[in-house]
């Protein structure tokens, strides 16, 4: 069977090699995996399980159902963002299908698409998939990894046809303010550059409130903002997210979405729309427990010398490890049984970090970092 090459050329998931060394062994704790390690909140899971016992198993609307559209521009009030319904929501099978969307709908073969690195290791292999030529613009540690005008400027982003914005952000867990979007708002604006807007942990922010670049003067009609039910919510295993934009942008991923997934799966629409009306008190109920992890994860690797800066989003810290961060890994799984993933995976702006997730309960975090500690101090 002859392959094509550009499905031959793409590469195997970093991740996913840490997961099955991860895998062969019983004594593993894992904080690789960026998964809640929550289960969905109960009243939508209820609804699902109501609706497959009323028999609610027919195909939706492409765009999904209108009153999870409906929901879903209401819930999205919240951050200053405004947004028809009926026109300018797509329900999709995951916000990784919805980034693919993006992707497919906006860029032309030949295109230049700027992705901030170290990010969420997905975007190139989709722009390539869609034909697209990847920019990368390094953030630094030394920013707290928010990217800036400056580091658009320095990688030639000016000449893109696209930008991909993803905070909070995975791997680093960094977010960003108004004030640090407006001068990134300011150079798309300039340079005539669209967005695709990740916010798939725009729940999941301490401290603050979540800053969306749609917001920004002049980008809602030139920006695609994606999020979804997998992080805030605990549904990752139901695959459902939607994207939110301007009118033309919605009808062409629209027009992909009915020829390749036809619609979202219908369950979980049902889930979702009670997870938008009642479940607002468990999502803070386990932001409140992410952001108790965070503060255990982060003052840990500071005593331990392994320099970590503070996230302000997601459930990830990226601490330094000093060199080479596979070797790392790789010796931290064999000596200690903690799995992490190493940050060069996610573009070398990442290199000398690991990406450690706290979405695992605090006795499994404290052992963990007990033989983290231990580990360190050990070489």
């Amino acid at each position: 069977m002859r392959i094509s090459d550009r499905a031959r050329t793409l590469p195997a998931s970093g991740i996913r090699k840490f997961f099955e060394l991860a895998e062969a062994r019983d004594d593993v704790i894992s904080l690789g995996v960026g998964e809640p390690d929550f289960s969905a909140p109960w009243a939508a899971r209820t609804a699902a399980i109501d609706s497959l016992e009323r028999g609610k198993t027919s195909y939706t609307a492409n765009r999904g159902m209108a009153a999870l559209r409906e929901r879903v521009a209401a819930h999205h009030e919240r951050y200053d963002q405004s947004y028809d319904p009926s026109e300018e929501v797509l329900v999709t099978t995951g916000a990784s299908e919805a980034v693919d969307l993006a992707f497919r709908a906006l860029v032309d073969p030949g295109d230049t698409v700027a992705v901030h690195e170290p990010t969420y290791i997905s975007y190139g292999p989709g722009i390539e998939l869609a034909g697209g030529e990847r920019l990368t613009v390094p953030t630094r540690a030394a920013d707290d990894f928010a990217l800036t005008r400056e580091s658009l400027e320095a990688a030639g982003a000016a000449d893109a046809d696209l930008l991909v914005l993803c905070y909070p952000n995975n791997p680093t867990g960094a977010t960003m303010t108004d004030e640090q979007l407006a001068e990134v708002a300011a150079f798309c604006r300039d340079n005539e550059l669209r967005v695709v807007a990740d916010e798939i942990y725009a729940a999941l922010t301490y401290g603050g409130d979540h800053a969306s670049i749609a917001t920004q003067p002049g980008m809602r009609e030139r920006t695609v903002v994606v999020n979804g039910f997998s992080k805030a919510y605990a549904m990752t295993g139901l695959r459902l997210g939607y994207a939110l934009g301007p009118t033309d942008a919605i009808d062409a991923m629209n027009r992909i979405h009915q020829y390749t997934m036809l619609s979202a799966p219908t369950t979980p629409q049902y889930a979702a729309i009670e997870a938008l009306d009642r479940c607002d008190d468990e999502v803070s109920e386990m932001v409140e427990e992410y952001n108790r992890r965070r503060r255990l994860v982060v003052s840990r690797f500071n005593e331990l010398g392994l320099d970590t800066f503070e996230p302000g989003g997601a459930f990830y810290a990226f601490p330094e490890c000093g060199g080479d961060d596979e070797a790392f890994a790789e010796e931290l799984l064999e000596a200690q049984g903690v799995a992490v993933v190493p940050g060069s995976v996610f573009g070398e702006g990442g290199e000398g970090h690991l990406r450690v997730s706290y979405a695992t309960s605090m006795r499994e975090l404290k052992e963990a970092t007990d033989r983290i500690a231990a580990f360190v101090e050990g070489r």
